[in-house]
């Protein structure tokens, strides 16, 4: 689709990321798969193109750049590669655990992490999903305590991206009540302190290059100076941040269909049955139509709200449409191509088998469709407009 979303600035930074994936991380993704832990090298490759810290300000070490379609182009490249597990890796470092600092976190805290993330050599992680809170933050049970030097951190948490690698971990836990309601508070935990240790890395479905793990804190002890924003307002702010992670999951799942399309359009136009190209076939042309128009409509819906991003207009429930439609699109696609590749569709030497398991968790990680609905259907509840 015929589009004025990018300038020739980004055609060049597509080059440049091209290039990086063409030779930094496709050569790899096997092994990444097999050994279950995306290799910290590729981290480094990454910053030595200028491919990460985007828009982390100069003197923290990054670009400077606010522009968040850069982002859109990197992660289309390495969708179109199949790297879905890197691409989640990265966004919790570039999308969610910068954005905490460079919105919340004080100047010393930016100096101490920022550069690192910039340079490829600091890997983070934010654990808020535990066992038994998921999508509901307030069920979360960890807790951290004051004390005269800091806090002291209790709980476990799970499902954690990057869990199994990070240097550090923003925690959110709880530090109060207020009303019989829990006041979260988000604190900084580097790796190596005294009683945080991890569990297992998970057994997953999909994105298995991804160290998805368990976390513990067993009177873990923290310095006061470890707070990221205000002490009890955890909930807003999580609330504020949720617009771009939420939007990042969005384009990745766009990204990710698009990607499931171009492959198949090269494999039905190739492969031949009953004496004609697969493509020939009326039912084909007619679902890759279907599929196909799906994809260009929300690409335009995603470019806007990417715009409203970069100009700070990016509200939370406008952000959660997008976030369950792009991912049950994504779904809807996948599914389909895979069926186009017949039995070649459930052989992993295919993208599209890797993408049909990499993809699944799209609906449920940064909170499920259902909770999506549910934010939606609350706003609607309250405008009296």
């Amino acid at each position: 689709m015929s589009t004025s979303f990018y300038n020739q600035e980004h055609a060049e930074f597509r080059e440049l990321a091209r290039t990086f994936v063409a030779r930094a991380v496709e050569p790899h993704l096997r092994r990444w798969d097999a050994d279950g832990l995306i290799g910290r090298e590729v981290w480094k490759a990454a910053a030595a193109r200028g491919l990460l810290g985007l828009r982390t300000p100069e003197e923290y070490g990054g670009a400077g750049v606010a522009d968040y379609r850069f982002r859109c182009v990197l992660t289309e490249e390495l969708s179109r590669v199949g790297a879905a597990a890197f691409a989640s890796g990265l966004a919790i470092n570039e999308d969610i655990v910068a954005g905490y600092l460079l919105n919340l976190g004080s100047d010393a805290q930016r100096r101490r992490w920022l550069p690192g993330m910039a340079e490829g050599e600091v890997v983070t992680s934010i654990a808020m999903s535990e066992p038994g809170a998921g999508s509901d933050l307030r069920a979360i049970s960890t807790t951290a305590t004051r004390t005269d030097a800091g806090w002291v951190v209790n709980g476990s948490k799970t499902f954690i991206t990057n869990g199994g690698s990070s240097d550090v971990v923003l925690v959110a836990a709880r530090t109060g009540e207020r009303e019989g309601r829990p006041r979260l508070s988000l604190l900084l935990v580097p790796a190596g302190t005294p009683g945080f240790t991890r569990g297992r890395t998970l057994d997953k479905l999909g994105l298995h290059a991804q160290d998805t793990a368990e976390l513990f804190f067993d009177d873990v002890e923290v310095p006061a100076d470890n707070l990221v924003g205000e002490e009890g307002r955890g909930f807003h702010h999580l609330t504020h941040q949720l617009p771009l992670e939420r939007l990042s999951i969005a384009w990745r799942g766009l990204s990710g269909a698009d990607a499931a399309l171009r492959w198949t359009l090269d494999y039905v136009r190739d492969r031949s049955a009953f004496g004609q190209r697969v493509i020939d076939f009326q039912h084909t042309r007619f679902r890759l139509a279907e599929l196909v128009t799906e994809v260009d409509v929300t690409r335009a819906y995603l470019e806007k709200l990417v715009l409203d991003l970069n100009d700070g207009r990016l509200d939370a429930t406008t952000a959660a449409k997008a976030k369950w439609w792009a991912t049950e699109l994504q779904q809807r696609v996948v599914s389909a191509c895979l069926q186009m590749h017949g039995g070649y569709g459930y052989m992993t030497e295919y993208p599209i088998a890797r993408a049909f398991a990499d993809a699944r968790v799209q609906t449920i990680v940064g909170g499920t469709t259902e909770i999506m609905k549910e934010i939606i259907g609350r706003a609607l509840a309250a405008d009296r407009s």
